[in-house]
Order: structure tokens, then C-alpha cells, then sequence
């Protein structure tokens, strides 16, 4: 009988709970099904417990930097994935994958990856929040928006439900797709999707509108937070005039493009905001403002409030 794949779970504080259970009850469902060990899953931690984003807590079965045979190792990580600077927990990833061990990131797992300088000329994904930040900091990563990258040694993950379908990826690869389908349907996962699919709806969906014109205008701007575009370069891109393209938006979405533009980076400044450790500055050039100040300004136009005062006020 061969023996179990061994997965190493690294939470780190704050992780996503949704991310994580999608991650490790695969692999419990699957040893469960099958009536023998095929995943043994090893849990690390840098206290004894890891706070998940909400009530549960992981208790750690050995000391992040501890010395484990593996075949697998995977981050999840939630939050504020950039605030993360261990030193200690990236020279340990560093170590386990010169020992052979294919290391991966779950949601904001991956920028800790980036981050330990584990990524370099490997794909990989990461959760669609984390994309405009990740990029203005790291311009030499290979990032696509899929639900879940395999690059050799390296597997990322955007997290939410998508763990799911990288678990029955992982398994059909171990035990065949009868089996895997088994263990999805476990779960009523029965409509599984492949690596390639895209983390969010599409754009029609999420603007409520039919255009061709304007979905490709903000899938632009979308991938453009930290470097706007001008109105001139979007609409080349959309292959209308700038004029006409302002039309499009203001009779469909209510505002001109470049205001709709302008929306989208103030929603990503609010989240970083928000969720990240970063200064009012630190956002401003990560959503494309000339400076704080300009930052500011915008965003108290945008929303009634300055950027400090929300985030003294926020949750």
C-alpha cells in the first residue's frame, strides 16, 4: 500500500476560514471514502493557536520552521498578506522547497510566496483583491486571473471556494477522477470548474450591462489600478473613439468613463483601507493618485468622509 501524501497546512493568523476549510476537509473526505489514510495533513503554526477570521482558532501540530517530511506545503493566508514579514516562516519555505517540497499559497497565501521570493519565472494566481498591490510591488511576477494555478513546484490558489476545485484537481491526479468526483460530490461541489476559470463574474454580470465596447474598456481599467490609462488609450483598446466611448458609459453606467475609472480605484483604495497595514500614501500610489493628498480629496468626494476618519471608524 502506498504511503500518504503528506500535505503541510501553514495558517497564518487572520487566515480565511471559508479558504481553509475548502483547502483541508477534501482531504479528510477523501480518507473518510476511501477507509484508509490517503492524506495525512500536518498542521503548522507560529503559536500553539492560529486566530482564523472569524471564531475558530487551528491548533498546530509542530512549530513553523520544524523539520517534516512532505510532498506538499500550503499557505493560507487572509487579511493583510503584505504585512507579513517573517523572516524566519520565508527561510523556511525557502529551505522545505530546496528539499523537494512543492510549496504553495491559498487566497493571500501567494504574496507570502512572492514575497520569500518563491515565484520567480513561475504562473501563478492569488485572490483578484490582492492583484492591483501585488503588481505595483512585484512587476516581474507572472500573475493570471484563474481560479488556481500549477507551475511545477508551485501551486497558488485564490482562495473563496476555489480550493475545492484545486483539491479535486489534486486528487483526480492521485486517485482518478471516479474518486475525485466522489469526494466533490460530498461536498454537492457537483458543477467543478478547471483551473482556467475566471475568480469573478463576468463583466456584464457585474456592471449589468451588454456592451463589448464597455466590457473591454473595464476589464482595462481593471487591470490598470495602479497605472491609470488616459480616456485616449482606453478607448483605442475598445476600438471606439474617446467620445464615443464617454457616450457609452454615460448612457449605460451613468457617468463617463474616466469617472467610472476613478470609482473603480477609490473602491480599491477603500479596501486597502481597510484591510491592509498600509499608510494613506502607500494607497494613494497603489491606486494611481499623484499623492495623499490627491488621494484624499478624491475619496472624501467619493464616499462623504476622509480616509483616516474611516478607518478609525471602520470595524
Amino acid at each position: 500500500m502506498p504511503s500518504p501524501f503528506r500535505v503541510g497546512i501553514l495558517p497564518v493568523a487572520g487566515f480565511p476560514l471559508m479558504s481553509y476549510a475548502c483547502t483541508v476537509e477534501p482531504l479528510r473526505a477523501a480518507n473518510l471514502l476511501s477507509q484508509r489514510t490517503l492524506y495525512d495533513i500536518v498542521h503548522f503554526g507560529q503559536a500553539v493557536q492560529t486566530p482564523s477570521s472569524g471564531a475558530a482558532t487551528v491548533e498546530r501540530v509542530l512549530a513553523t520552521g520544524a523539520h517534516a517530511e512532505l510532498d506538499l506545503l500550503l499557505v493560507v493566508a487572509g487579511g493583510d498578506p503584505f504585512s507579513f514579514d517573517d523572516t524566519a516562516v520565508f527561510s523556511w519555505l525557502s529551505r522545505m522547497a530546496r528539499a523537494g517540497v512543492q510549496i504553495g499559497g491559498v487566497s493571500g497565501g501567494p504574496v507570502l510566496l512572492v514575497k520569500a521570493g518563491l515565484m520567480a519565472d513561475r504562473r501563478m494566481t492569488v485572490h483578484w483583491e490582492h492583484v492591483p498591490l501585488l503588481t505595483e510591488h512585484f512587476q516581474d511576477i507572472i500573475i493570471e486571473r484563474r481560479l488556481f494555478v500549477i507551475d511545477r513546484d508551485r501551486v497558488t490558489c485564490g482562495g473563496g471556494t476555489a480550493p475545492l476545485d484545486l483539491m479535486h484537481a489534486l486528487i483526480s491526479s492521485h486517485h482518478g477522477g471516479a474518486f475525485a468526483r466522489l469526494v466533490s460530490d460530498w461536498f454537492l461541489h457537483t458543477d467543478i470548474r478547471s483551473e482556467t476559470a475566471p475568480q469573478r463574474g463576468s463583466v456584464s454580470e457585474r456592471v449589468g450591462v451588454h456592451s463589448p465596447r464597455v466590457h473591454e474598456a473595464v476589464l482595462l481599467m481593471e487591470n490598470h489600478i495602479a497605472d491609470p490609462l488616459s480616456l485616449t488609450q482606453v478607448a483605442y483598446v475598445a476600438g471606439v473613439t474617446p467620445r464615443h466611448l464617454n457616450r457609452l458609459f454615460t448612457d449605460m453606467l451613468g457617468v463617463p468613463a474616466m469617472t467610472y475609472y476613478r470609482g473603480l480605484r477609490l473602491a480599491v483604495g477603500r479596501r486597502l483601507l481597510h484591510n491592509a497595514s498600509m499608510n494613506v500614501g502607500e494607497i494613494a500610489e497603489a491606486t494611481g493618485f499623484a499623492n495623499a493628498g490627491h488621494f484624499s480629496n478624491a475619496y472624501k468626494a467619493a464616499f462623504g468622509i476622509r480616509p483616516q476618519t474611516d478607518r478609525r471608524q471602520s470595524p
